[in-house]
């Protein structure tokens, strides 16, 4: 049975990309939402949002950022990994920068969203792994991504468990 998992990735530039990584099957994730209802659950405001992140990321053992151009450094997505770490969860980044979106167009590498984050002394980096493909054919990351996520999860929640 796969991992349920929580996806935290910005909306507006990899919904496509995230909708690609949803469908491998590899892992459970919660629903993604249509742009309608994700403008409805931010039209209720900090609170709604926050309601919905932490109703969805409940009986999650992992969360799982899928990093595109611009998901280091939101608000939200900054949420979502302090709050998964905080409750104990595993925590792993995956690129997916080199996956094509609706208009058949990869992105830039985003940056490492844990680079800013310590655990204690130690920076987050030591227990929430980053993963990037070593390929640039949008086929080819899907592969390597459909390949490996699983994994990816397991080593999290074991690194989170030892930390």
């Amino acid at each position: 049975m796969a991992r349920r998992v929580f996806f935290s990735f910005y909306y507006k530039a990899d919904n496509w990309r995230v909708s690609t990584v949803k469908k491998m099957g590899a892992i459970e994730g919660q629903p993604l939402l249509s742009s309608n209802k994700w403008e409805e659950v931010k039209g209720g405001g900090d609170a709604a949002i926050k309601k919905w992140i932490n109703d969805e990321m409940s009986g999650k053992s992992c969360l799982v950022v899928l990093i595109g151009a611009s998901t280091a450094g939101r608000k939200w997505i900054d949420y979502e990994i302090k709050k998964a770490w905080d409750d104990g969860k595993g925590v792993v980044g995956v690129h997916i920068h080199g996956l094509k979106n609706s208009q058949e167009q990869q992105a830039a590498k985003g940056a490492n969203p844990f680079a800013k984050f310590k655990i204690g002394d130690e920076a987050m980096t030591k227990y929430a792994k980053s993963y990037d493909t070593p390929y640039t054919s949008s086929k080819y990351v899907y592969e390597y991504i459909s390949e490996n996520i699983a994994e990816w999860v397991e080593e999290a929640i074991r690194l989170r468990k030892a930390a």
